[in-house]
Order: structure tokens, then sequence, then C-alpha cells
């Protein structure tokens, strides 16, 4: 048995996609197991680009069970556009499984999500808009429509004429807003579940056979541990769980069954949407950094807020996520910067403090207190070994290390496969 966790120690955005697609090589099953449209991964094979948003990455390998897991919520039209653009290059779909469990997000989640952000005005989340929040919202409400409903035309036909009667209600009454035809939702979402038959599954049972049975399973998450609903810097966080434990509860395995959590590390810091970040560079050094990393949200296009490394968010997320390794990624784009600076402790009000603070409205407070270490001058892309990197770029990931309490598992140097050094059995 070996079941591994891939996490995002940060705000999200940290190169999972690659870590995942790096690990996927040897694994049997990758698991999506929480959610939704609202990111995405992006894996370079090659010269060829792919950017997934639902769908786990382990689908460009062929050979691997990829499944949507009952944690996440599925938008089918964003669904089956990523299953058409797979297809068209040629990757085959047949393989992937979608849990009965998972709700759905419905085009009402979408306009309840533009309409909120809307009436917050300067107070808003900075959402997606891609209704993720509200259909996480009809879930805890229990009235939240789910994949397998759609698969008994007649159960889901009652259930959406309950809910949407209120959901038009509400956009009439609170927001002066249009509603939804229900025979139009109603046909359109009956088409989707008949295309989505043949991949729908209980997929806890298929997972936990897997792992029964020895196969190698590795989970992967969306966002990152700092944008978690309960550990993140609420309320400018996501509505689900990117820590480790949502695994479990997403997935619908016990957490005797994971030996393995890594937790991935981008060798500075960015942050999409709004909210606190410590060590935000609003200057030439943190444009030049989204420049040269090419920081911009694979699902929206946003450029992303830099920062330098804050060890700080780094120990929160190795405490909450139980990590037993770190994947560092885009070392490669620091080259050339002649000196870096890592966040050891934060100063608020006059004092250190060295554990994460447990409110925003502190964070938005603190003063990132830097240790600064010498850069390196020449490119490290063709770097295939821990020694063929210079003794800077080396120490920078020695001191990381050290500050989170964590062994260094992996580090990346490169956006390609190849770019990649493993510094032990991932398995």
């Amino acid at each position: 048995m070996s079941a591994v966790v891939v996490v995002g120690t940060q705000w999200g955005d940290e190169g999972k996609g690659k870590v995942i697609d790096f690990l996927a090589r040897e694994a049997d099953m990758v698991v999506r197991h929480q959610g939704g449209n609202n990111a995405g991964h992006t894996v370079v094979v090659g010269e060829e680009e792919y950017k997934l948003h639902l769908i786990p990455s382990g689908i460009l390998y062929g050979d691997k069970l990829c499944v949507i897991a009952a944690g996440v919520v599925v938008d089918p039209r964003v669904l089956f556009e990523e299953i058409d653009y797979l297809e068209r290059r040629g990757i085959k779909t047949d393989r992937l499984r979608i849990s009965s469990q998972a709700h759905l997000i419905m085009p009402y989640h979408a306009r309840m999500d533009a309409l909120s952000e809307d009436r917050l005005g300067v107070h808003k989340l900075g959402t997606t808009l891609r209704g993720i929040g509200p259909a996480y919202m009809d879930k805890a409400a229990r009235v939240g429509l789910r994949v397998g409903d759609l698969l008994q035309p007649e159960f889901f036909a009652v259930r959406l004429k309950r809910v949407l009667d209120e959901k038009n209600r509400l956009f009439a009454r609170a927001y002066d807003a249009e509603g939804f035809d229900f025979d139009e939702v109603l046909q359109t979402y009956l088409a989707y579940g008949e295309q989505m038959r043949p991949y729908v599954a209980n997929t806890s049972v298929v997972i936990n056979q897997a792992i029964d049975e020895g196969e190698r399973v590795l989970f992967e998450g969306a966002q990152g541990t700092m944008l978690d609903i309960d550990h993140g810097t609420f309320p400018f966080v996501t509505s689900s769980h990117p820590v480790a434990g949502g695994a479990c509860i997403g997935a619908g395995v016990g957490p005797t069954k994971i030996d393995q959590v890594y937790g991935v590390v981008k060798a500075y810091t960015s942050r999409v949407g709004d909210g606190p970040f410590p060590t935000e560079l609003l200057n030439s050094v943190g444009s030049d950094i989204r420049d040269r990393g090419h920081e911009y949200g694979t699902t929206t296009g946003r450029p992303r807020r830099i920062g330098w490394l804050d060890s700080v968010v780094l120990r929160q997320a190795a405490r909450v996520n139980g990590l037993t390794g770190i994947a560092v990624t885009r070392l490669d784009v620091l080259d050339g910067l002649a000196e870096l600076k890592i966040a050891v402790a934060y100063r608020y009000r006059g004092e250190i403090i060295h554990e994460f603070p447990d409110s925003a409205e502190m964070l938005d407070l603190v003063e990132p207190e830097y240790e600064t270490l010498p850069g390196w001058t020449q490119s490290i892309n063709q770097a295939r070994r821990l020694e063929d990197l210079p003794k800077e770029a080396r120490a920078y990931l020695d001191r990381i290390s050290e500050l989170t309490g964590t062994s260094l598992v992996l580090v990346s140097v490169g956006r390609e496969r190849t770019n990649t050094i493993p510094l032990k059995e991932l398995y």
C-alpha cells in the first residue's frame, strides 16, 4: 500500500500540477479530492502545455485511473469542455471516474457569486466568480444537487424545482435580478447527466479497493493551505479543505491509509485575489519575478501578487498538514538575483512572533522579519542532480528545510518534466 497526498503550502499556484505530474508517472490512480474549476494545474510535456481545471493531471499518461471524488464541486459544462480539449489533443479520457456524490455547480451559483461580490464592493473576497462558494454553501445547507441525481431524471426534476423556486425568489427580492427558467435548466442538466453516465461511480469504493490491493494512489487538491476554510487567511479563503485532511474527507478514505504527505513550496510566494500578504513585493523586484515566472492565474489570467518566501506560512503548513517532505518549485525563477530574502518571523506591535497569526486583522498589522541570503548568477535550468546546483542555491534549499523542519524530497528547476530533481524514493 502506498497512498500519497500532495498539498500546496502557500496560497496556491505553487506548481502542484508539475509535481503531481511527476509523481503520477509511478502511480496507478490519481484522485482529485476538493475544489472546483476555480483553480488550475499547468503541465508542460515537451513542447506541449496542458491546462487542467477539474480532471486530474494523471490523465496525460493514459494508463492511470483518474478520479474526481465526492469533495469536488463539478460544473458539467466545464467538465465536458475539458474532456473535449483533451480528446482533441489526442488524450483519452475513458479512464476517468466521477463520484456520484460530488455536488453540481448550477448556473444560479455563478450568478450568486457575481452578485454577492458586487454587493460587497471594496470588501469583496476576490473569488473567481465560477460559483464554487455558492455551490459549497448549498452543500452545507443540504439543498445541493449531486452528480448521481442526474441519473434519476424524475428525482432530479423534483429537487431542482424546489431549489430553483427558492433561488429565483432570492434573486428577485434580494438582488432585483432575473431568475432561471426551470425547463431550460432541467433539459440542459439531464443532457449532461446522460453524457456523464459512463464516468459515474462510487469512487470511495474504487479508491479504497485500489489502496487495499497495494496500488499506488496519488491525491491532488486545488489551492493551498493558506486558502483552507478553517486554517487559512479567513475570510479570504476558498470554500473547502486544501489541507491533507481534506483528502480523506473528500475522497472517502480513512487517515490510516495515507502514507506520505508532500508539501509543494514555491521558491518565493505568490497569491491571487484579495487578502493579507505579509511579504508582498510592490516594487520592480516583484514585477521582475512575476514576469520571469509567468505568474498569471491558470483559470482567470489575473496577475499574481508576488512576495519573498515566508517560512512562517510554511511552518503553519507543515503543522496542519503533517508534512513528511517538501518539494521546492520555481527555483530557476530566482536565477540572477543578487540576494534573496526569507521571512523568518513577524513583528506585531513591537513583539516578535514565530507562529502564524490566527486572525486576518492581526495579519494585516504584522511586518516580516527577514533573513538575507546570497543569490546565484548562473542558470540552473539544466541541473539534474543536487550537486549540479550552485552552492548558493543549495544553501537556500537547506535553509528552507531547516526553517520548516521538513526534509527536501524534490526540486524543480524548470517547467518541463525533465527539469526535476528527485532526492529520494517518493512512494
